[in-house]
């Protein structure tokens, strides 16, 4: 018999690695099985008593929408971004476009100077106080009945506002978070980035059918106005805000037919930046809502625990199974996934090297990506129990165009 000392690092790797491969591949396949499961009975009862299949769309449906956006230093793209916003294929009387500028350093406020429109109000700030900061004080500038969110490099497709608007006419609905398509832009490599967004995207169209989503995207995010009380300070508040409106009871829908367009960050450092950020965001949603976690919450807690938190915990996990793995690895069941573990961190290696030379990553960008992705949530980790991640941030580098997204991505569609 093995003594137990042997046996405790033997199911602490078990349990990591199954850890890992139930948040990647177990709980999508779960997802997966539940949606069938799910439109087959809806199936049955649409053969039984021949109802109506969906619901009748509501097209009288047109409430009064007021779009937000928090900028700082967005002198590049701001001017297409407001050109944007108020060509929206939504009734100019019901559409509004409210912006707060987070004392920025360059000319964005004086860009917004010489635009004239009744529908686009601008709100000043002296000093930096973050976005959600930003949006609170926008929202009360307002009587709008519903809020949508957005950011300064976001093209917003014609129709994505009226897509997004018309799910509130179910009163039940509290959030509604939108596609974003990120688009690759010359010079720029995307690694797995699409990969995985178009993955991620999937979780969210499957989560919806059952009604668990939860996080939302703060390019292309409505929420009911009555709803909006975010009841703390967030890095990540296009994850909280929905968060709570679902655990208040509500429902949170993915529309991907509310379509924006972003350009994925040229540049690897800006990429990883970016996701130490939300990382640290990540954690900070982790430990201030362990109420969320609650087995009781049924579906929403589920999803929450197997989709976001397993997530979040995997790079901890990865580094105690490689140490389980090093003091293990002369055994038989062991070995070749230590092997296996040590083979996935050597073509990362070798992919961050490819791109510190400006080589696309090709056949490595996969595992590259993964462990970049794993290694700026243990660095975001570390920023939060620092205290060193402020609520503010930084405009990230653009190669492109703001306009030309519109047009690469409806020739990508």
């Amino acid at each position: 018999m093995m003594p137990v000392k042997s046996l405790i690092p033997e199911v602490i790797f078990w349990v990591c690695l199954g850890a890992v491969t139930y948040n990647y591949a177990g709980y999508p396949l779960i997802l997966f099985i539940m949606s069938v499961l799910s439109q087959a009975k809806s199936d049955f009862l649409y053969l039984v008593h021949r109802g109506r299949r969906r619901c009748p769309p509501a097209t009288g449906y047109v409430p009064q929408v007021a779009v937000l956006m928090s900028a700082y230093n967005e002198e590049a793209v701001i001017r297409a971004k407001v050109n944007n916003t108020l060509e929206l294929d939504y009734p100019p009387g019901q559409l509004e476009f409210l912006i707060g500028l987070d004392a920025p350093t360059d000319s964005t406020a004086e860009v917004l100077s010489h635009i004239q429109s009744s529908r686009l109000q601008v709100l000043q700030s002296d000093c930096r106080r973050g976005k959600l900061a930003v949006l609170i004080a926008l929202a009360q500038k307002t009587s709008a009945e519903i809020l949508v969110f957005t950011d300064a490099n976001t093209m917003l497709e014609r129709n994505c506002v009226r897509n997004l608007a018309r799910h509130f006419a179910d009163l039940e609905v509290g959030a509604v978070t939108g596609e974003e398509t990120r688009m690759v832009t010359p010079g720029t490599d995307p690694g797995a980035e699409s990969l995985y967004w178009r993955y991620e995207s999937a979780l969210k169209f499957l989560e919806s059918r059952l009604n668990c989503p939860l996080g939302g995207n703060g390019a292309v995010l409505a929420v009911r106005r009555s709803l909006f009380r975010p009841g703390k300070q967030s890095i990540v508040e296009d994850f909280q805000i929905p968060l709570e409106i679902r655990f208040r009871g509500h429902r949170v829908l993915y529309d991907p037919e509310a379509v924006a367009f972003e350009e994925i960050a040229p540049t690897f450092s800006a990429q990883f930046a970016r996701r130490v950020r939300i990382g640290a965001g990540n954690y900070q949603t982790l430990f201030d809502n362990p109420a969320y976690l609650n087995p009781f919450k049924g579906l929403a807690a589920f999803s929450y625990f197997s989709h976001r938190v397993l997530r979040w915990l995997a790079p901890i996990f990865l580094l105690v199974a490689f140490l389980c793995g090093l003091f293990l690895a002369t055994r038989p069941a062991i070995a070749p996934l230590f092997l296996a573990q040590c083979g996935l961190y050597l073509m990362a290696s070798l992919g961050f090297l490819l791109k510190k030379r400006g080589k696309p990553a090709g056949i490595l960008s996969a595992p590259f990506h993964f462990c970049a992705m794993n290694l700026a949530l243990f660095l975001g980790l570390l920023k939060y129990l620092r205290r060193r991640q402020t609520l503010t941030w930084n405009s990230t580098p653009r190669r492109i165009r703001p306009e030309m997204l519109l047009n690469k991505g409806a020739g990508d569609r």
